[in-house]
């Protein structure tokens, strides 16, 4: 259901970056305006800031459209938000951090050796190891997406207060499982920047229909497959491509995002050699299956993070930080909640990025004993709540061009 805006809505005025995405864009040949440098501000100053990120006033079509969807007028600032949390949620731990990765990584490689002398001993009856195998694929899949968490943790600052430490270990994790580093950091802040923003945020918005008549955009979710087309052409309409440094999105960081790049494909090499001397078969039991389980797992958590019933999309003329954080949902992943480090406790993680994930419980806890009235909790398992959801986003995502705010119902 979609509330619209009269032909001329006023925009109201704004009083941080993260009120007003849109200062300093860079509008590509594409007609994407490119926010990287505000959405980086934006995401660094996002926890620390204590004033207030509304806008300044809202229209009275505005106004009529919140009230439509039973949605509040006036919300807490981010600093008073911040405010009702402990205090020493926000500090991370080197040595915390540094252990689960440390974790994860022999995780994955005792799974590994454990596995290829299972299949190369012939110990085991051929029947048991394709029982085996699967229930292999869906533990490593889970593990490299726990690997992936925390280098997405290091590309927010959260994994230590060292930006070379972070980036070190962002690039080694996300390295691993193929992805560019740096330039995914750059627009995973867009996304975080403007989440909720169904003009400027970075996936899964809801496409206007002038849009769609122009891009002619077909709703597609391949999961894993979905992953690595991101990764080239975007999210259509806005598309970017992750291994092009030249992108206007990177263009500050060209440096640092071709060392991303560089990395992958050394790795991508490093793989290929792998399959000439152990065979293909072996890369595919061992990497190239458990990657795409990873980057169906990506897709899909970061779908349900962001969509569900009433919960609110919004035209940039009424958007606001606050307003935008909270149109996310936590979620329980069940008996991998733990595994990829409370990735699900998304409101808070979306309103204060440098809060360490040990510390996302805990700081949830409090948020919902704060503000009861702000929380979007599902407790729906995983695979029914997409299902149930999928079916009415691809009937709903493309909203009428005056749309104030958009909700599936």
């Amino acid at each position: 259901m979609a509330t619209h805006r009269p032909s001329t809505t006023p925009n109201g005025s704004t009083t941080d970056c993260q009120a007003n995405g849109s200062t300093n864009g860079v509008l590509t040949s594409n007609g994407h305006t490119n926010h990287a440098g505000s959405a980086e501000a934006c995401s660094k100053e996002g926890v620390e800031t204590e004033g207030d990120t509304r806008k300044a006033a809202l229209s009275e079509a505005a106004q009529e459209a919140l009230t439509e969807h039973n949605l509040p007028h006036t919300l807490p600032s981010l600093g008073e938000i911040k405010r009702a949390l402990p205090s020493h949620v926000f500090e991370s731990r080197v040595s915390t951090s540094v252990y689960y990765v440390v974790k994860d990584v022999a995780q994955v490689v005792g799974l590994f050796l454990l596995a290829d002398w299972l299949w190369s001993s012939c110990v085991l009856p051929t029947w048991v190891l394709a029982v085996l195998v699967p229930g292999y694929w869906l533990l490593q899949g889970t593990l490299f997406w726990a690997l992936f968490v925390l280098g997405h943790d290091a590309g927010h600052g959260s994994f230590s207060r060292s930006p070379l430490l972070n980036d070190a270990v962002g690039n080694a994790l996300h390295g691993f499982v193929l992805c560019p580093y740096y330039c995914w950091k750059l627009s995973h802040r867009q996304h975080h920047a403007f989440t909720g923003n169904m003009d400027k945020d970075e996936v899964f918005y809801p496409v206007r229909s002038k849009q769609d008549r122009q891009n002619k955009f077909i709703p597609v979710f391949g999961f894993g497959v979905s992953w690595f087309s991101y990764l080239f052409t975007g999210y259509q309409p806005r598309p970017v491509n992750h291994f092009n440094p030249s992108e206007p999105m990177f263009a500050r960081h060209m440096l640092a995002c071709t060392l991303s790049i560089t990395l992958v494909i050394c790795w991508t090499v490093g793989l290929w050699h792998y399959a000439l001397t152990a065979g293909m078969t072996k890369l595919l039991l061992h990497f190239a299956v458990p990657e795409f389980i990873f980057a169906s797992y990506l897709v899909l958590t970061t779908f349900l993070h962001h969509t569900d019933e009433h919960v609110p999309w919004y035209d940039d003329s009424l958007w606001d930080f606050v307003r935008g954080q909270l149109s996310s949902v936590d979620r329980h992943y069940g008996w991998c909640h733990d595994i990829v480090h409370n990735i699900g406790t998304h409101q808070i993680h979306h309103l204060f990025t440098t809060i360490p994930h040990y510390h996302l419980e805990e700081a949830t806890r409090a948020f919902r004993s704060k503000f009861p009235h702000l929380v979007r909790k599902r407790d729906e398992s995983i695979l029914p709540a997409f299902h149930r959801i999928f079916f009415k986003w691809i009937k709903q995502r493309v909203v009428p061009d005056s749309t104030l705010v958009h909700v599936y119902t």
